[in-house]
């Protein structure tokens, strides 16, 4: 069989149209639209009017913080108490300034020093990444973070309770499957990270520290 080809566009396509939209709530951190929209018909059928709910969230960052030492390669995670499940959990720094223009490597330099003191000489930018986007509109902007100092943190008073964990690679990734670490973001990028190492060492462009 041979393989089908696989478009570069993530706008090609568009079967859904938006007939009306009205705002049904506002905060500071996200808005909530419910918009009536128009399925495409079917071979032999017709178009179906629908609603769709959406919720919009300004451009995010999420940062690997990446550590190698003597004694084998680290990762810097942060826990904190997630309200909507009701548990806390450990997770990659990550976050928005809750505006609408700004600069990516700009906020993944301050989410990575606000919420763990931690300062990068190296940012390179791996990927971009659609948040949930079933139902929420948001860019997430995926970062690796190399030549890690340490230095003080300036957490928002919503992350009065988040703590700074240095965690082996081995064990970060048994986190991943034993429910320590939930966040399909953060299971997201170290996936993107781990396909972007292998294509460095392929190529030998891997950086030096």
């Amino acid at each position: 069989m041979e393989n089908e080809s696989v478009s570069t566009s993530w706008k090609d396509e568009q079967p859904i149209r938006t007939i009306s939209s009205r705002e049904v709530y506002r905060n500071p951190w996200c808005r909530v639209r419910e918009d009536v929209i128009e399925r495409s018909a079917a071979v032999g059928g017709a178009a179906r009017l629908g609603i769709y709910g959406v919720m919009e969230k300004e451009p995010a960052v999420i940062v690997i913080p990446l550590e190698r030492a003597e004694d084998g390669d680290f990762v810097w995670l942060v826990r904190q108490y997630r309200y909507t499940v009701g548990a806390s959990f450990y997770e990659l720094p990550q976050g928005s300034w809750e505006v609408a223009e700004v600069d990516p490597l700009e906020l993944a330099r301050g989410e990575l020093a606000e919420e763990t003191g931690l300062r990068a000489r190296r940012m390179t930018p791996l990927t971009d990444l659609w948040i949930a986007y079933g139902a929420m509109r948001q860019i997430h902007h995926v970062f690796l973070a190399e030549g890690l100092s340490q230095g003080e943190t300036q957490r928002d008073p919503e992350e009065h309770d988040m703590t700074v964990h240095r965690v082996a690679v081995r064990e970060f990734e048994a986190m991943l499957l034993d429910g320590r670490v939930m966040d399909n973001c953060t299971a997201a990028a170290w996936g993107v990270y781990r396909v972007w190492r292998e294509r460095q060492a392929e190529t030998n462009l891997l950086p030096e520290d």
